[in-house]
């Protein structure tokens, strides 16, 4: 016996541990509350079947307060309705104020549709004056149309003082037609001073003319003198010639005594090649004066 009674307490006891590993289940009423498949409302007390209908109708109205394709308005009551109806009229204005595609016109009222056609128009007149593919010219006012005329004018001088491709030369007055072409001989003698490939010396004045081969023959001499390969040896001077030899044999020297490749020991002078070992003794003596580890 004692032995059987043992057996059945280890018995009981094992019973308990397993009912309190499984996770218990949601209660029905949360189911049901929540409107979710596994809700049985046939063990549902009175006082939990109200609780249910009441969050059900709440979803309902939500839905419908959100214009959701779940919403069922036969559900509403009157003051729900209204509401429902409210709200989406507000929806719909404020899409019609902002110029959605979405809006419907023909569910506003008559104050709110001119409110609506007046910001439309707004709109639109503010595409016109900024020349966006958008504008709806046949829209616009007599006045606003003199007003977006006038802006257009305004960006297509901006464009052909810039020299820009779009600019349209028939829509300038003679007055605007003369500042342009003053615009494109100034950057037109600025691409000459600049060296540009693009310059046209035939648009240039005498003066001007002047001006560029002067700073022509400046720049040219400054790249002889600096070794650059865009010098043009033939363009300059004696003097501006004498000064460039002199700086290539400088750089020769200096080159010479760095060791560089550019180094070229035929074109040195005897002092000059007396200067480049004299640097190197230098060097070496200075090389000899430190330690082992490298310090003075």
């Amino acid at each position: 016996m004692r032995v059987l009674a043992a057996a059945l307490i280890a018995a009981s006891l094992a019973f308990s541990a397993d009912r309190k590993a499984v996770t218990p289940e949601e209660p029905n009423i949360n189911l049901c509350v929540r409107g979710l498949s596994g809700c049985n409302i046939s063990t549902l007390t009175p006082d939990e079947l109200k609780k249910v209908a009441d969050a059900s109708r709440k979803r309902n109205l939500d839905s419908c307060m959100n214009l959701s394709t779940i919403c069922d308005p036969t559900r509403l009551s009157k003051t729900e309705f209204t509401g429902v109806q409210g709200a989406r009229y507000r929806r719909n204005l404020e899409r019609c104020q902002n110029g959605s595609p979405t809006c419907d016109p023909s569910r506003l009222n008559a104050k709110d549709l001119a409110s609506v056609q007046t910001a439309s128009a707004g709109r639109n007149y503010d595409k016109c004056m900024s020349g966006q593919p958008t504008c709806d010219p046949t829209a616009l006012t007599k006045a606003q149309s003199a007003q977006v005329q006038a802006s257009s004018n305004r960006r297509n001088l901006d464009r052909c003082l810039a020299g820009s491709s779009t600019c349209d030369p028939a829509r300038l007055t003679a007055a605007e037609a003369g500042s342009v072409h003053a615009a494109a001989l100034r950057r037109n003698r600025d691409k000459c001073m600049q060296g540009s490939s693009t310059c046209n010396p035939a648009m240039l004045t005498e003066s001007e003319s002047k001006e560029v081969r002067k700073e022509y023959e400046r720049r040219n001499r400054s790249n002889c003198e600096n070794g650059l390969s865009s010098c043009d040896p033939v363009e300059l001077n004696d003097p501006d010639l004498n000064s460039a030899r002199q700086a290539f044999r400088n750089r020769n020297v200096e080159a010479c005594k760095r060791g560089l490749p550019a180094c070229d020991p035929s074109l040195l002078t005897g002092p000059e090649m007396a200067s480049v070992v004299a640097y190197f003794q230098q060097r070496r003596s200075r090389l000899n004066r430190k330690t082992p580890d490298g310090r003075p």
